[in-house]
């Protein structure tokens, strides 16, 4: 009876391994497993306020618009004839609007692949805008760097029409210029020059922005898949397993 008692008592091996399967599961998980894991870590340590991708960079581009279409605004009462392409505010207005994309891409939440059509026309057009943004904040600093070293070398005379300006004064067919409705030269010479100077800068960090918002939605749509595609794929995992 003792012998019998004491073999009935001994679990078999089958009960070992089946006490012992959920530790040996969670032991044995896959790298495929843990990479997605981590990657799900890192997706959720970036979803707080500010570290999402749009926030910041649509911030800096309402930024940069809004000044530059108010110093576009300020260099046009100088002179009603300045032209357009000295008074870039089409380049902020534009601008102003890929922020409000990029403030609305916010708000849908942000995945690398896109789960809906909504999300999906959103990061679209928001690529394509800001590509559009680069493109005009690349022809307004070319023109406002144009008028800047055109006025460097201006003589300018007060008329009663306004301010005639003219690249050389010894030259009787030379190209001349009239700001109309400007009673001091000084206001062409000085303010206007350092209002294109600024143009200049304010364009240049605009096209930088639109840039690195288009590289990194493009990074997002596409080398992020890449990425996925390359570490699902059978030769990284037998590599991992060798």
């Amino acid at each position: 009876m003792g012998k019998e008692e004491k073999h009935q008592a001994s679990p078999g091996p089958l009960a070992t391994k089946s006490q012992a399967g959920p530790a040996a599961a969670e032991k044995t998980a896959s790298p495929a497993q843990e990479r997605k894991g981590d990657r799900g870590g890192k997706e959720n340590s970036y979803t707080c306020c500010g570290c999402r991708f749009p926030l910041l960079v649509a911030l800096l581009q309402l930024l940069l618009g809004v000044a530059i279409t108010a110093v576009a605004i300020i260099m046009a009462t100088i002179s009603p004839s300045l032209l357009a392409r000295e008074t870039p505010h089409w380049a902020g207005i534009i601008v102003c609007l890929v922020s409000v994309l990029g403030f609305v891409l916010y708000c849908i939440t942000y995945l690398p692949d896109e789960k809906t059509s909504m999300q999906f026309i959103a990061k679209l057009l928001y690529f394509l805008l800001c590509s559009v943004g680069l493109v005009l904040s690349v022809l307004a600093l070319a023109f406002a760097g144009h008028h800047y070293t055109q006025i460097n070398g201006f003589t300018c005379k007060e008329t009663d029409a306004g301010c005639l300006c003219n690249l050389d004064p010894e030259d009787p067919i030379a190209r001349t210029f009239l700001y109309a409705g400007v009673t001091e030269c000084s206001s062409i010479t000085s303010t206007l020059k350092l209002y294109f100077l600024l143009q200049m800068a304010l364009n240049l960090a605009q096209a930088l922005v639109c840039l690195v918002g288009a590289f990194i939605m493009w990074k997002h749509r596409y080398q992020v898949f890449l990425v996925d595609q390359q570490t699902d794929s059978p030769s990284s995992q037998q590599w991992q397993k060798v």
